[in-house]
């Protein structure tokens, strides 16, 4: 789909606003408001440290109510900060619900940015108003919202599909995601917000989640780094007046479309990485079992070396395969083969022949393709990530300044 924004499902509006977080002028709080109560699925980073608007919002959706409203903020992660940490975003909750008619409860909060300062709530709570009465279902709101929880990102990320169902109702599923930097799994190691007019009871909500996470957000890789404030999470709020329960045709289907945009997400997010000057797609093939699979490619993907190389349009297979060799999996190295944008390099434990120019100009794509071939089993899988480049260590090397 072309155009894409938060609110193409019916139903729902988003804003966002300038609350003076980021310091530049430039958006840094965004909403998505549904019309009605939705019901909502999460899923959280997996690191044990998490920041307070986070754990609030968890225990929000653990209650298993219904809700109206996401508010998040840039700039500020609201983590490390102590108790008072979770009472700023239940401020903020509150004054959202305030202007809006609901209930404290029924609203989620989420924070990105730097750890341990205090979150300005005030400032935000100052910016609820506006941000409230400048809700609005048009494209140029939807992108507003979005704008306003990036951080290093170079590049908004948003996606939408409509689908038919069996009955000939349409019902639309749209997504946006921030995230560039410190993302590694898992669970969702960056703040993506889904919805959709569709109606779909909290149970199937969440298992539909999972998936479409388990092998899209949970394969994504910039540089080992698991945050502590992320989450994907999805609202449901049936204004479609379409139904979908598990075990139909019309649930596949909508886990079809669902966890396409999902996959869409994460490759713009490991396109998008900080510093990043090429996309990666890391393959293994042949791995004993599922596990080892993943090993392999997380070690590859994490690896500064292989990143290095990649940057620096270097055809070094040796570092893939040293990644591969303390990945922790368990493999035969002389069964072992590589190839890169699709030139074999090294087959059975051996080097091969290739042409150093020709990989060079190969390695100029912007997309690069790593392939690892094992034969020890049937087991697949793959990872996406980026090139480390100078600019990396420039961004993080000042990113509290």
């Amino acid at each position: 789909m072309d155009q894409a924004f938060i609110t193409m499902p019916k139903g729902f509006k988003a804003n966002g606003v300038c609350a003076d977080l980021k310091g530049n002028g430039a958006l840094d709080v965004g909403l998505v408001v549904s019309d009605v109560p939705a019901n909502i699925a999460g899923v959280y980073t997996s690191n044990l440290v998490k920041g307070h608007s986070l754990t609030r919002s968890i225990k929000v959706i653990n209650k298993g109510g219904k809700v109206r409203a996401m508010i998040v903020n840039a700039k500020n992660a609201n983590a490390g900060v102590g108790p008072v940490g979770e009472e700023d975003a239940q401020k903020v909750a509150e004054a959202v619900a305030s202007e809006l008619g609901v209930t404290a409860d029924e609203v989620i909060t989420a924070s990105t940015g730097v750890i341990g300062i205090r979150l300005p709530y005030e400032k935000i709570v100052a910016k609820v108003p506006e941000l409230v009465s400048g809700l609005s279902s048009s494209e140029e709101a939807g992108h507003k919202s979005e704008l306003a929880m990036m951080t290093t990102d170079t590049q908004p990320k948003e996606v939408a599909a409509t689908i038919t169902l069996k009955n000939g109702t349409e019902v639309t599923i749209a997504a946006m995601a921030k995230g560039s930097g410190m993302i590694h799994p898992n669970l969702a190691t960056m703040i993506s917000e889904f919805t959709t007019d569709a109606d779909i009871a909290p149970e199937l909500l969440h298992k539909m989640l999972k998936e479409a996470v388990s092998h899209t957000f949970n394969r994504v890789t910039v540089d080992g780094d698991t945050s502590v404030c992320d989450m994907v999470v999805i609202m449901a709020n049936g204004v479609s007046g379409a139904v979908i329960e598990e075990g139909t045709e019309d649930a596949a289907l909508f886990q079809e479309a669902f966890t396409s945009l999902a996959l869409d997400l994460s490759k713009m997010i490991a396109s998008d990485g900080e510093g990043a000057t090429k996309f990666v797609e890391i393959e293994v093939f042949g791995a004993r079992d599922e596990y080892d699979a993943y090993l392999i490619v997380s070690s590859i993907a994490k690896s500064p070396l292989c990143k290095t190389a990649i940057y620096g349009m270097d055809a070094n297979w040796g570092r893939i395969a040293t990644a591969a060799g303390y990945s922790g999996a368990k493999f035969d190295p002389n069964n072992l083969s590589i190839s890169l944008c699709g030139v074999q390099m090294c087959k059975d434990g051996v080097s091969l022949e290739f042409s150093e120019e020709e990989m060079a100009e190969l390695l100029k794509a912007h997309d690069i393709n790593v392939k690892v071939e094992l034969k020890e089993g049937d087991a697949y899988d793959r990872m996406f990530t980026c090139d480390y480049s100078h600019d990396y260590i420039t961004i993080n090397g000042s990113y509290r300044s």
